[in-house]
């Protein structure tokens, strides 16, 4: 009777759930003295950098929205999520996701694992869905503690649009949320791609450094003059895509393929990551990844996955050039200027102007009129032309430009100095510079060239 029993209890012993996996997973990464301080930096110095850096006489101009975070709280958030798109993200994925299975080559524990756990399918989904949920929470420490730290120390202001227009406070903190909810896309494709490194290398560091390796290929691959179908079809474009939603009408497009892409490699690598964690031997503890198969499984994928995508983004969007031509950007830089014009209007307390009685034209050449006006570069200049309400002469204003691969340009201005040289403002909120000294812009790469 009692060996019966015993038979029959061990016949009800089922697989663990992946909720009670998952549980046990996310405590094992939580405990971790290196995850914890990961936390507590994301959730504090975002706020302590917006804060100091809002105090400085001088702002990080090259940075997008730098300029203006002395004006409102948003513009500290948008900051860091530029940065953070480049360099924390990545790392965050990679100490994360990079480490989730390796761990347990290290520490040899897969039998123990398994044999609590009973079923390696389950034990996949509960250490992705663990870490995927460390990078959340990593995710959202940055949002909040830099907006918070914006807020606190600048203040909820409008914000100055990368076409010149202003956001009201409110439509600046849609934005802003926005903003970083669509950079989850590239991120968890990033946390995809850990997870491939850490099932694929085993205990290799490569596995742990990977979704940052990825990610700096990306990002120097974004710096080239390539076609905008190869820039679009890459998974880490939403990372500098959502600058299109602070523009009127937003630029939304581009940022929607290049979610879209990020999803599509964030399912394929993780698909791949599953189905190579199926296939391991967990009965050798000297096991370490696939060796030398690693690259036919992990990295062939990938790279014909990219191939597809480049593929399929020029076939629905025939854009083989640049993106960047004469009529966009003198379209871009006279849409910016009529609305820092009347930024500039309001501050100095002179009589208000529309856009539509401005009539701002620009007239841009590139290298001097000696190179074709297309392209990335920093010799486009452009003469500005405006007219004032019963004022028969048009004003002039000349721009240095600098415009880079993925569009974005500053414009620098040069002469006249009473319309576009440096002078300070005084204003409710103290003296700024002048807005149309200096101002940041977005060429949308994928729009039709006008055609006069």
């Amino acid at each position: 009777m009692t060996a019966t029993l015993t038979v029959d209890n061990v016949a009800r012993v089922h697989p663990v759930s992946v909720a009670r996996g998952y549980r046990f997973e996310l405590v094992k990464l939580v405990s971790q003295w290196r995850i914890r301080l990961l936390v507590l930096a994301c959730w504090i110095a975002p706020a302590l950098f917006v804060a100091a850096v809002s105090q400085q006489s001088s702002l990080p101009s090259d940075t997008l929205f730098g300029r203006w975070m002395h004006a409102t709280g948003w513009a500290g958030s948008l900051v860091v999520l530029g940065f953070a798109g480049s360099w924390a993200l990545p790392l965050l994925t990679s100490l994360v996701a990079g480490d989730v299975f390796a761990s347990e080559d290290r520490l040899g524990t897969w039998r123990h694992l398994l044999v609590a756990v009973r079923s390696p399918r389950r034990i996949f989904m509960a250490k992705a869905l663990a870490s995927l949920t460390v990078i959340l929470l990593l995710m959202a420490g940055l949002a909040c503690s830099s907006a918070v730290g914006g807020l606190v120390t600048v203040g909820n202001r409008p914000l100055v649009g990368l076409d010149g227009h202003l956001l009201t406070p409110s439509e600046a903190a849609g934005g802003v949320l926005l903003a970083w909810v669509c950079v989850l896309a590239p991120t968890a494709a990033l946390a995809a791609i850990g997870l491939l490194g850490s099932i694929a290398l085993g205990r290799s560091p490569m596995g742990l450094l990977l979704p940052a390796l990825v990610a700096l290929v990306m990002q120097l691959a974004q710096m080239l003059p390539l076609p905008v179908a190869v820039r679009l079809a890459l998974p880490g474009y939403a990372f500098i895509a959502w600058n299109g939603l602070f523009t009127s009408p937003s630029q939304i497009d581009p940022l929607l393929i290049g979610i879209a892409v990020s999803l599509v490699w964030a399912v394929f690598a993780t698909a791949l990551a599953y189905f190579l964690f199926l296939r391991r031997d967990f009965t050798n503890p000297a096991y370490d990844g696939t060796g030398r198969r690693a690259i036919s499984t992990g990295l062939l994928p990938l790279a014909g996955l990219g191939a597809l995508t480049v593929a399929v983004v020029a076939v629905a969007t025939p854009s083989l050039g640049s993106g960047i031509e004469q009529d966009k950007v003198q379209r871009s830089v006279a849409t910016a200027f009529a609305h820092l014009y009347r930024i500039q209007t309001d501050e100095l307390n002179r009589p208000d102007v529309t856009e539509a009685q401005l009539r701002v034209t620009a007239a841009c050449n590139k290298g001097a009129g000696q190179v074709a006006a297309h392209g990335p570069g920093n010799d486009w200049r452009c003469v500005v032309t405006w007219h004032l309400p019963r004022v028969e002469a048009a004003g002039t204003a000349i721009y240095q430009l600098d415009v880079t691969s993925d569009g974005r340009f500053m414009a620098d201005g040069d002469g006249p100095k009473e319309v576009n040289g440096y002078f300070l403002v005084r204003t409710p909120i103290g003296d700024t510079p002048n807005p149309l000294w200096q101002f940041d812009g977005n060429v949308e790469l994928l729009s039709a060239t006008s055609k006069g």
